[in-house]
């Protein structure tokens, strides 16, 4: 329900911004059409001077919002290209359209479980209606800005630290789309925010570090006694099969005098085999 009442009252205000904007093209009156006539006389009479008062040209990149007596001409923006203006009741402002990024300070932000982070952003942001950027808002990269400030520590408030270190795309994701239906009206379109970085205290740095390190021990001990117990396992099997054939242990005798004398030593042991002492306590 507060969704659908939040669009609601969304359309209200982009409606209500339209019929701004269409007063604001209205006619200009009796006087207006007066001055407008005088200054195209004006521009005749002092031809071919006035002509360089007239002729404007915006880039490809730009756009021009033209008021005439206070009043905007037309519903749409001029360029790009070159347009006419008339010199003594017409004046125009410059809306340039391309992607503008700007660097979130950092914020001194306290989060759900009452954890207090350091966190900066940049956000990507550009014109997508002219008229609205200069009739609905006195500085629109100046307002996206502090509105990018305060959002961040809005949604960074409903986060856990966890959750602000793990999840940092989908709080990018939330300011985007937050950002971007607040300055709807501005005739703003938020392509992109990011989260740069977040900075812990110090004391909860040497916390977390002395977590993680006890954690990597009691991982380390684990493993460590499960190959311990595989290796237990091993030998007992090892010892079953000696145990069942009498020359398996004999091999492993070579085996060990091989070992060695490929160390060089300077004494050498030999195994005498088992069956030939068991022979001669015979005959004792």
């Amino acid at each position: 329900m507060e969704m659908e009442n939040n669009m609601e009252s969304q359309k209200r205000q982009v409606i209500s911004t339209d019929d701004l904007i269409a007063d604001r093209t209205g006619s200009q009156g009796c006087c207006g059409w007066f001055l407008v006539i005088l200054s195209g006389l004006f521009v005749l009479l002092t031809f071919p001077v006035s002509i360089f008062m007239c002729v404007k040209i915006v880039q490809e990149y730009e756009r021009a919002v033209i008021f005439r007596l206070g009043r905007i001409t037309d519903r749409k923006a001029k360029g790009p290209g070159i347009f006419f203006v008339l010199p003594c009741t017409d004046s125009f402002i410059k809306v340039d359209l391309r992607t503008i990024s700007f660097d979130i300070p950092p914020q001194e932000i306290l989060t759900k479980d009452s954890v207090t982070v350091s966190v900066d952003g940049v956000v990507y942001f550009r014109v997508n209606d002219p008229i609205s950027s200069v009739a609905n808002v006195s500085n629109a990269d100046y307002s996206t800005r502090l509105l990018a400030q305060t959002t961040l520590r809005n949604v960074l408030g409903t986060k856990n630290l966890a959750e602000v270190l793990s999840d940092r795309e989908g709080i990018s994701h939330s300011m985007q789309s937050t950002l971007d239906v607040a300055t709807d009206v501005w005739g703003i379109k938020v392509e992109r925010v990011e989260i740069k970085d977040v900075k812990l205290p110090h004391q909860l740095q040497r916390a977390m570090a002395a977590e993680a390190e006890a954690s990597r021990e009691a991982r380390a001990k684990v493993i460590a006694a499960e190959g311990e117990m595989n290796a237990s396992r091993a030998l007992k099997e090892a010892s079953l099969v000696i145990a069942e054939s009498p020359s398996a242990l004999q091999l492993r005798y070579l085996q060990t005098l091989s070992t060695i004398a490929a160390e060089k030593n300077s004494t050498i042991i030999f195994p005498v085999p088992m069956d030939m002492i068991s022979h001669f306590m015979q005959r004792k």
